[in-house]
């Protein structure tokens, strides 16, 4: 592996190049309804799926991490339009049948900011 460039992971915490990262992406993969039924035929054709496979990812998977909007809504700063309007779907929705609802509408915001070392950035900062 070292000499395809490939370096051991000691299960740093949240560190995005570790296994538990690789794994859970993995898993979207291979859940995926795109996944194929068969081996791929060449490398070309390897390619090609795991192309179409990030632009879906990014484009059209809603992940649960953001709230369920896209890592795509995200960058483009559009999370916050599609959020408002999902929450206000829900309001009208516990409006309309309150019985349903334990508890009140749950948070559709998201942070400002995400974080992968949250932790080792304001102890530098802090340094």
């Amino acid at each position: 592996l070292r000499d395809l460039g490939v370096l051991p992971s000691f299960s740093r915490p949240r560190v995005s190049n570790d296994n538990a990262y690789a794994e859970a992406l993995f898993r979207t993969a291979k859940y995926c309804s795109r996944w194929p039924g068969l081996p791929f035929g060449s490398l070309d054709e390897a390619r090609v799926w795991v192309m179409e496979f990030a632009a879906w990812y990014n484009n059209e998977h809603r992940h649960s991490a953001l709230k369920y909007v896209t890592p795509a809504q995200r960058h483009g700063r559009q999370d916050a339009a599609a959020l408002k309007q999902r929450e206000q779907v829900y309001e009208a929705a516990q409006r309309g049948n309150p019985e349903r609802w334990a508890r009140g509408v749950r948070s559709w915001k998201l942070p400002g900011h995400v974080y992968l070392n949250r932790e080792r950035d304001a102890q530098q900062q802090a340094g």
